[in-house]
Protein backbone atom coordinates (compact mmCIF):
# COMPACT_ATOMS: atom_id res chain seq x y z
CA UNK A 1 0.00 0.00 0.00
CA UNK A 2 1.01 3.26 -0.42
CA UNK A 3 2.20 5.65 2.55
CA UNK A 4 0.74 8.83 1.03
CA UNK A 5 -1.36 11.13 3.76
CA UNK A 6 -4.86 11.43 2.87
CA UNK A 7 -6.20 14.44 3.40
CA UNK A 8 -10.19 15.68 2.90
CA UNK A 9 -10.68 18.04 0.79
CA UNK A 10 -14.09 19.64 -0.77
CA UNK A 11 -13.24 18.88 -4.54
CA UNK A 12 -13.39 15.44 -3.71
CA UNK A 13 -15.79 14.98 -0.97
CA UNK A 14 -18.62 13.03 -2.41
CA UNK A 15 -22.32 14.86 -3.07
CA UNK A 16 -25.71 14.10 -3.11
CA UNK A 17 -28.98 15.40 -4.98
CA UNK A 18 -32.21 13.59 -4.80
CA UNK A 19 -30.93 10.06 -4.41
CA UNK A 20 -28.01 10.59 -6.06
CA UNK A 21 -24.21 10.83 -4.89
CA UNK A 22 -21.28 12.44 -6.95
CA UNK A 23 -18.26 10.55 -5.80
CA UNK A 24 -16.36 14.04 -5.94
CA UNK A 25 -17.43 17.61 -7.31
CA UNK A 26 -15.27 17.76 -10.55
CA UNK A 27 -17.53 17.99 -13.33
CA UNK A 28 -17.72 17.86 -16.82
CA UNK A 29 -19.22 21.10 -18.99
CA UNK A 30 -21.26 20.82 -22.06
CA UNK A 31 -19.07 21.15 -24.59
CA UNK A 32 -20.84 21.05 -28.52
CA UNK A 33 -18.62 19.05 -30.86
CA UNK A 34 -20.52 19.08 -33.78
CA UNK A 35 -19.71 15.63 -34.74
CA UNK A 36 -23.25 13.89 -35.27
CA UNK A 37 -25.39 12.78 -37.94
CA UNK A 38 -29.09 13.38 -37.92
CA UNK A 39 -29.01 14.12 -34.36
CA UNK A 40 -27.17 11.01 -33.68
CA UNK A 41 -24.29 10.45 -31.24
CA UNK A 42 -20.92 8.46 -32.47
CA UNK A 43 -17.92 6.54 -31.88
CA UNK A 44 -16.60 10.32 -31.71
CA UNK A 45 -18.98 10.51 -28.62
CA UNK A 46 -18.19 7.53 -27.01
CA UNK A 47 -14.62 8.64 -27.11
CA UNK A 48 -14.61 12.39 -26.01
CA UNK A 49 -17.24 11.69 -23.34
CA UNK A 50 -15.81 8.33 -22.28
CA UNK A 51 -12.14 9.81 -21.86
CA UNK A 52 -13.47 12.15 -18.92
CA UNK A 53 -15.12 9.12 -17.04
CA UNK A 54 -12.16 7.08 -17.66
CA UNK A 55 -10.15 10.27 -16.19
CA UNK A 56 -11.96 10.38 -12.86
CA UNK A 57 -15.00 13.29 -13.21
CA UNK A 58 -17.74 13.06 -11.04
CA UNK A 59 -19.96 14.02 -13.53
CA UNK A 60 -19.89 13.93 -17.80
CA UNK A 61 -22.46 16.23 -19.14
CA UNK A 62 -23.08 16.06 -22.71
CA UNK A 63 -23.40 18.88 -24.88
CA UNK A 64 -26.40 20.74 -25.92
CA UNK A 65 -28.87 18.07 -27.18
CA UNK A 66 -31.55 19.32 -29.11
CA UNK A 67 -35.40 18.52 -28.35
CA UNK A 68 -36.73 18.89 -31.83
CA UNK A 69 -34.67 18.87 -35.58
CA UNK A 70 -35.14 23.36 -35.64
CA UNK A 71 -33.08 23.34 -32.42
CA UNK A 72 -29.97 22.33 -33.13
CA UNK A 73 -27.69 24.86 -33.45
CA UNK A 74 -25.98 23.26 -36.74
CA UNK A 75 -26.70 20.18 -38.64
CA UNK A 76 -23.71 18.91 -36.60
CA UNK A 77 -25.80 18.48 -33.21
CA UNK A 78 -26.51 15.53 -30.97
CA UNK A 79 -30.34 15.59 -30.45
CA UNK A 80 -33.00 13.37 -28.70
CA UNK A 81 -36.48 13.48 -30.64
CA UNK A 82 -35.91 9.59 -31.75
CA UNK A 83 -35.25 6.13 -30.51
CA UNK A 84 -32.09 6.07 -32.92
CA UNK A 85 -30.85 8.15 -31.05
CA UNK A 86 -31.64 6.72 -27.29
CA UNK A 87 -30.09 3.97 -28.45
CA UNK A 88 -26.76 5.42 -29.23
CA UNK A 89 -26.64 7.46 -26.09
CA UNK A 90 -27.31 4.21 -23.68
CA UNK A 91 -23.86 3.12 -25.12
CA UNK A 92 -22.45 5.56 -24.31
CA UNK A 93 -23.77 6.12 -21.05
CA UNK A 94 -23.38 2.17 -20.16
CA UNK A 95 -19.71 2.78 -20.09
CA UNK A 96 -19.53 6.28 -18.56
CA UNK A 97 -21.27 4.57 -15.74
CA UNK A 98 -18.72 1.82 -15.59
CA UNK A 99 -16.00 3.79 -14.94
CA UNK A 100 -18.55 4.84 -11.54
CA UNK A 101 -18.84 8.82 -12.83
CA UNK A 102 -22.80 10.04 -13.25
CA UNK A 103 -23.69 10.21 -16.96
CA UNK A 104 -25.98 13.50 -17.53
CA UNK A 105 -27.63 15.18 -20.36
CA UNK A 106 -28.00 19.05 -21.45
CA UNK A 107 -31.21 19.55 -22.99
CA UNK A 108 -31.81 22.87 -25.54
CA UNK A 109 -33.37 24.12 -28.21
CA UNK A 110 -30.69 27.15 -29.87
CA UNK A 111 -33.94 29.46 -31.19
CA UNK A 112 -32.92 32.36 -33.20
CA UNK A 113 -29.04 31.07 -33.36
CA UNK A 114 -30.06 27.85 -34.64
CA UNK A 115 -29.45 26.73 -38.54
CA UNK A 116 -25.97 27.86 -38.89
CA UNK A 117 -22.92 26.46 -40.45
CA UNK A 118 -20.70 24.41 -38.54
CA UNK A 119 -18.27 26.60 -36.77
CA UNK A 120 -15.04 25.59 -38.69
CA UNK A 121 -17.10 26.30 -41.79
CA UNK A 122 -17.30 29.66 -40.21
CA UNK A 123 -20.75 29.69 -37.97
CA UNK A 124 -22.77 31.72 -40.76
CA UNK A 125 -26.85 31.01 -41.46
CA UNK A 126 -27.04 28.09 -42.85
CA UNK A 127 -28.83 28.06 -46.34
CA UNK A 128 -32.09 26.20 -47.47
CA UNK A 129 -30.51 24.33 -50.13
CA UNK A 130 -27.81 23.54 -47.82
CA UNK A 131 -30.31 22.51 -45.25
CA UNK A 132 -31.19 25.26 -42.97
CA UNK A 133 -34.39 25.93 -41.68
CA UNK A 134 -36.73 29.00 -40.42
CA UNK A 135 -36.15 29.69 -36.99
CA UNK A 136 -37.72 30.43 -33.78
CA UNK A 137 -37.75 33.22 -31.10
CA UNK A 138 -39.90 35.28 -28.92
CA UNK A 139 -39.73 37.91 -31.12
CA UNK A 140 -38.61 38.77 -34.55
CA UNK A 141 -35.47 40.24 -33.36
CA UNK A 142 -31.91 38.52 -35.24
CA UNK A 143 -28.80 37.61 -33.35
CA UNK A 144 -25.81 39.78 -34.54
CA UNK A 145 -25.61 39.05 -38.36
CA UNK A 146 -28.06 35.94 -38.30
CA UNK A 147 -30.79 35.08 -40.54
CA UNK A 148 -33.75 36.62 -38.68
CA UNK A 149 -36.60 34.38 -36.87
CA UNK A 150 -40.11 33.91 -36.92
CA UNK A 151 -41.51 34.96 -33.69
CA UNK A 152 -43.15 32.43 -31.93
CA UNK A 153 -47.11 31.73 -31.43
CA UNK A 154 -48.49 30.19 -27.77
CA UNK A 155 -49.48 27.18 -29.76
CA UNK A 156 -45.82 26.89 -30.47
CA UNK A 157 -44.68 27.91 -27.04
CA UNK A 158 -46.37 24.64 -25.74
CA UNK A 159 -45.51 22.59 -28.35
CA UNK A 160 -41.60 23.35 -26.99
CA UNK A 161 -42.89 22.75 -23.77
CA UNK A 162 -43.71 19.44 -24.59
CA UNK A 163 -40.79 18.67 -26.70
CA UNK A 164 -38.51 19.19 -23.54
CA UNK A 165 -40.67 16.70 -21.48
CA UNK A 166 -40.77 14.28 -24.47
CA UNK A 167 -37.00 14.38 -24.59
CA UNK A 168 -36.77 14.09 -20.92
CA UNK A 169 -38.88 10.78 -20.96
CA UNK A 170 -35.80 9.93 -23.57
CA UNK A 171 -33.02 10.43 -21.71
CA UNK A 172 -34.76 8.23 -18.98
CA UNK A 173 -34.69 5.19 -21.15
CA UNK A 174 -31.33 6.47 -22.40
CA UNK A 175 -29.59 5.69 -19.16
CA UNK A 176 -29.05 9.44 -18.33
CA UNK A 177 -28.92 10.20 -14.39
CA UNK A 178 -29.10 13.87 -14.59
CA UNK A 179 -31.03 16.36 -16.66
CA UNK A 180 -29.70 19.99 -17.26
CA UNK A 181 -32.30 22.30 -18.98
CA UNK A 182 -30.68 25.11 -21.17
CA UNK A 183 -31.23 28.48 -20.21
CA UNK A 184 -27.80 30.15 -20.94
CA UNK A 185 -25.38 31.57 -23.76
CA UNK A 186 -28.61 32.92 -26.19
CA UNK A 187 -30.34 30.04 -26.80
CA UNK A 188 -34.10 30.42 -26.98
CA UNK A 189 -35.33 29.92 -23.30
CA UNK A 190 -32.43 32.87 -22.51
CA UNK A 191 -33.93 34.79 -25.50
CA UNK A 192 -37.40 34.54 -23.64
CA UNK A 193 -35.35 35.78 -20.31
CA UNK A 194 -33.82 38.45 -21.76
CA UNK A 195 -35.39 41.99 -22.53
CA UNK A 196 -32.35 42.48 -25.28
CA UNK A 197 -34.43 39.55 -27.14
CA UNK A 198 -38.00 39.36 -25.87
CA UNK A 199 -40.01 42.13 -27.28
CA UNK A 200 -43.34 40.40 -26.44
CA UNK A 201 -46.43 42.19 -25.01
CA UNK A 202 -48.36 38.53 -24.21
CA UNK A 203 -48.01 36.25 -21.15
CA UNK A 204 -44.66 35.83 -22.20
CA UNK A 205 -43.01 38.77 -22.36
CA UNK A 206 -43.01 42.28 -20.77
CA UNK A 207 -41.91 41.90 -16.97
CA UNK A 208 -39.24 39.48 -15.23
CA UNK A 209 -42.90 37.06 -14.18
CA UNK A 210 -43.58 36.71 -17.80
CA UNK A 211 -40.72 36.62 -19.68
CA UNK A 212 -39.40 33.92 -17.14
CA UNK A 213 -42.94 31.99 -17.64
CA UNK A 214 -41.12 29.45 -20.31
CA UNK A 215 -38.40 28.84 -18.30
CA UNK A 216 -40.61 27.90 -15.03
CA UNK A 217 -43.06 25.97 -17.78
CA UNK A 218 -40.47 23.64 -19.21
CA UNK A 219 -38.89 22.98 -15.65
CA UNK A 220 -41.94 21.77 -14.27
CA UNK A 221 -42.92 19.53 -17.77
CA UNK A 222 -39.84 18.24 -16.88
CA UNK A 223 -39.53 17.36 -13.03
CA UNK A 224 -43.42 15.81 -14.11
CA UNK A 225 -42.30 13.26 -16.14
CA UNK A 226 -38.20 12.73 -14.68
CA UNK A 227 -37.79 10.42 -12.14
CA UNK A 228 -38.10 11.87 -8.36
CA UNK A 229 -34.59 10.24 -7.15
CA UNK A 230 -33.00 12.37 -10.12
CA UNK A 231 -31.72 15.89 -10.16
CA UNK A 232 -32.79 18.31 -12.21
CA UNK A 233 -30.44 21.19 -13.33
CA UNK A 234 -30.90 24.60 -14.88
CA UNK A 235 -27.70 26.29 -16.61
CA UNK A 236 -28.33 30.49 -16.83
CA UNK A 237 -26.41 33.02 -17.79
CA UNK A 238 -26.42 34.79 -14.52
CA UNK A 239 -26.04 38.36 -17.00
CA UNK A 240 -25.72 39.58 -20.12
CA UNK A 241 -22.77 41.64 -19.95
CA UNK A 242 -24.99 44.72 -21.98
CA UNK A 243 -26.75 47.46 -20.84
CA UNK A 244 -30.24 46.97 -20.37
CA UNK A 245 -30.08 43.30 -20.70
CA UNK A 246 -30.64 40.44 -18.04
CA UNK A 247 -28.23 41.10 -15.21
CA UNK A 248 -27.04 39.31 -12.14
CA UNK A 249 -30.00 40.50 -9.64
CA UNK A 250 -31.87 39.20 -12.00
CA UNK A 251 -30.82 35.77 -11.96
CA UNK A 252 -31.13 35.77 -8.08
CA UNK A 253 -34.52 37.19 -8.12
CA UNK A 254 -35.15 33.49 -10.73
CA UNK A 255 -32.85 30.89 -8.25
CA UNK A 256 -35.16 32.51 -5.46
CA UNK A 257 -38.41 31.94 -8.00
CA UNK A 258 -37.36 28.21 -9.15
CA UNK A 259 -37.09 27.50 -5.76
CA UNK A 260 -40.86 25.96 -5.39
CA UNK A 261 -40.09 24.46 -8.95
CA UNK A 262 -38.12 21.37 -8.51
CA UNK A 263 -34.68 22.32 -9.86
CA UNK A 264 -31.76 20.66 -7.57
CA UNK A 265 -28.61 22.80 -9.12
CA UNK A 266 -28.41 26.00 -11.12
CA UNK A 267 -25.42 25.54 -13.51
CA UNK A 268 -23.99 29.57 -13.34
CA UNK A 269 -22.87 30.92 -16.53
CA UNK A 270 -22.88 33.93 -18.73
CA UNK A 271 -23.32 35.99 -21.46
CA UNK A 272 -23.77 34.84 -25.16
CA UNK A 273 -26.94 36.87 -25.69
CA UNK A 274 -25.46 39.65 -27.78
CA UNK A 275 -22.56 40.71 -29.68
CA UNK A 276 -22.57 44.04 -27.91
CA UNK A 277 -21.91 41.86 -24.78
CA UNK A 278 -18.76 43.29 -22.81
CA UNK A 279 -17.04 40.78 -20.96
CA UNK A 280 -13.92 41.01 -18.88
CA UNK A 281 -12.55 38.06 -18.83
CA UNK A 282 -9.97 36.50 -16.40
CA UNK A 283 -9.43 33.74 -14.13
CA UNK A 284 -12.44 32.46 -12.24
CA UNK A 285 -14.82 35.87 -13.66
CA UNK A 286 -17.76 33.83 -13.50
CA UNK A 287 -17.38 32.64 -9.64
CA UNK A 288 -18.25 35.82 -7.96
CA UNK A 289 -21.46 35.16 -10.20
CA UNK A 290 -21.72 31.69 -8.93
CA UNK A 291 -21.69 33.23 -5.36
CA UNK A 292 -23.80 35.90 -5.56
CA UNK A 293 -26.69 33.65 -6.73
CA UNK A 294 -25.69 30.68 -4.02
CA UNK A 295 -26.74 33.77 -1.37
CA UNK A 296 -29.71 34.30 -2.64
CA UNK A 297 -32.06 31.07 -2.50
CA UNK A 298 -31.07 27.33 -1.25
CA UNK A 299 -30.51 25.76 -4.45
CA UNK A 300 -27.04 24.77 -5.02
CA UNK A 301 -24.84 26.25 -7.34
CA UNK A 302 -21.98 25.16 -10.21
CA UNK A 303 -19.37 27.19 -11.16
CA UNK A 304 -17.85 27.96 -14.38
CA UNK A 305 -14.99 29.28 -16.31
CA UNK A 306 -11.76 29.67 -16.73
CA UNK A 307 -11.11 27.27 -13.81
CA UNK A 308 -7.88 25.81 -14.48
CA UNK A 309 -5.79 24.39 -11.44
CA UNK A 310 -6.78 22.26 -8.47
CA UNK A 311 -5.87 24.37 -5.87
CA UNK A 312 -8.01 27.20 -7.62
CA UNK A 313 -10.99 24.95 -7.81
CA UNK A 314 -10.83 23.81 -4.20
CA UNK A 315 -10.36 27.48 -2.97
CA UNK A 316 -14.03 28.04 -5.27
CA UNK A 317 -15.30 25.47 -2.57
CA UNK A 318 -13.60 26.60 0.37
CA UNK A 319 -14.75 30.39 0.25
CA UNK A 320 -18.66 28.91 -0.64
CA UNK A 321 -19.07 30.30 -3.59
CA UNK A 322 -20.18 26.88 -5.30
CA UNK A 323 -20.94 23.35 -4.24
CA UNK A 324 -19.37 22.30 -7.76
CA UNK A 325 -17.43 22.99 -10.29
CA UNK A 326 -17.69 22.33 -13.81
CA UNK A 327 -14.16 22.45 -16.07
CA UNK A 328 -14.27 22.68 -20.09
CA UNK A 329 -10.88 23.88 -21.63
CA UNK A 330 -9.08 22.42 -19.11
CA UNK A 331 -10.64 18.62 -19.78
CA UNK A 332 -10.02 19.01 -22.90
CA UNK A 333 -6.49 19.41 -22.58
CA UNK A 334 -5.98 17.17 -19.84
CA UNK A 335 -9.04 14.52 -19.39
CA UNK A 336 -7.35 12.88 -16.68
CA UNK A 337 -7.06 16.40 -14.66
CA UNK A 338 -9.23 15.13 -11.68
CA UNK A 339 -6.57 12.06 -11.00
CA UNK A 340 -3.45 14.95 -11.51
CA UNK A 341 -5.73 16.86 -8.84
CA UNK A 342 -6.12 14.33 -6.53
CA UNK A 343 -2.61 13.67 -6.35
CA UNK A 344 -1.59 17.64 -6.25
CA UNK A 345 -4.27 17.81 -3.44
CA UNK A 346 -3.47 14.60 -1.17
CA UNK A 347 -6.97 13.46 -1.92
CA UNK A 348 -8.16 9.91 -3.01
CA UNK A 349 -9.42 9.04 -6.34
CA UNK A 350 -11.05 6.00 -8.16
CA UNK A 351 -8.35 4.72 -11.01
CA UNK A 352 -9.57 2.63 -14.01
CA UNK A 353 -9.28 -0.99 -13.21
CA UNK A 354 -6.81 -1.49 -15.81
CA UNK A 355 -5.06 1.25 -14.87
CA UNK A 356 -4.34 -0.27 -10.87
CA UNK A 357 -1.09 -1.80 -9.95
CA UNK A 358 -1.24 -4.91 -8.25
CA UNK A 359 1.10 -3.45 -5.96
CA UNK A 360 -0.98 -0.38 -4.65
CA UNK A 361 -4.50 -2.68 -5.07
CA UNK A 362 -6.57 0.60 -6.01
CA UNK A 363 -4.63 3.25 -3.92
CA UNK A 364 -3.02 6.14 -5.45
CA UNK A 365 -0.16 5.56 -7.93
Amino acid sequence: MSNTKIRYTHLFSPFTLRGLTFENRIWVAPMCQYSATDGVPNDWHIVHLGAFAKGGAGLVLTEATAVTPEGRISLGDTGLWNDKQVDAFARINRFIADQGAVPGIQLAHAGRKASTQLPWEGGASLAPESGGWSTLAPSAVASGDLAGPVAMSEHEIGELVSAFADSARRADRAGFEVVEIHAAHGYLIHQFLSPLSNLRDDEYGGDFHRRTRLLREIVSAVRAVWPQDRPVFVRISATDWAEGGWTVDDSAALAQTLTGFGVDLIDVSSGGLTPEQQITVGPGYQVPLARHIREASPIPVAAVGLITDSAQAEQVLVDGSADAVFLGRALLREPFWPLKAAKELGAEIRWPMPYRSAKYRGSIP
